[in-house]
């Protein structure tokens, strides 16, 4: 398959499932965690395909690199937030087990990701 744009990138697609499940999820959080956890997450979640976007729209590979690395950041952060609301219980097991799939997935094709553009490197001297 041919890549235009960033949106014809899996991984960009999956973070863009991602973010919508998550705003899905924090919609049920209590009204005290709308300006805290919930929008946290959101962020996050947010940061993901927005860093795959921009990491993409730049010059260079070194730049795309360091945008996919963000992306991974958020990734963890999201996990964390996802984890921390479960355990507050407003996330059930099952809404936090899915949640999980889909970002195992995403850092498997971030990593993917980033081990393509590292080969595109010119070895360290």
């Amino acid at each position: 398959m041919n890549v235009f744009s960033y949106r014809d990138l899996s991984v960009w697609q999956l973070a863009m499932n991602l973010t919508e499940a998550v705003y899905a999820v924090t919609r049920t959080f209590p009204q005290i965690e709308l300006y805290a956890l919930a929008n946290q997450l959101q962020r996050a979640a947010v940061s993901i395909p927005s860093n795959i976007a921009e990491g993409h729209a730049r010059n260079t590979t070194r730049d795309y690199l360091r945008f996919v690395s963000i992306a991974m950041g958020s990734l963890a952060e999201v996990e964390t937030q996802i984890e921390l609301a479960a355990r507050l219980n407003y996330l059930g097991i099952e809404q936090r087990d899915a949640l999980f799939t889909t970002t195992d997935e995403l850092g498997r094709m971030l990593q993917g990701l980033r081990k393509s553009l590292q080969s595109k490197l010119p070895p360290s001297p």
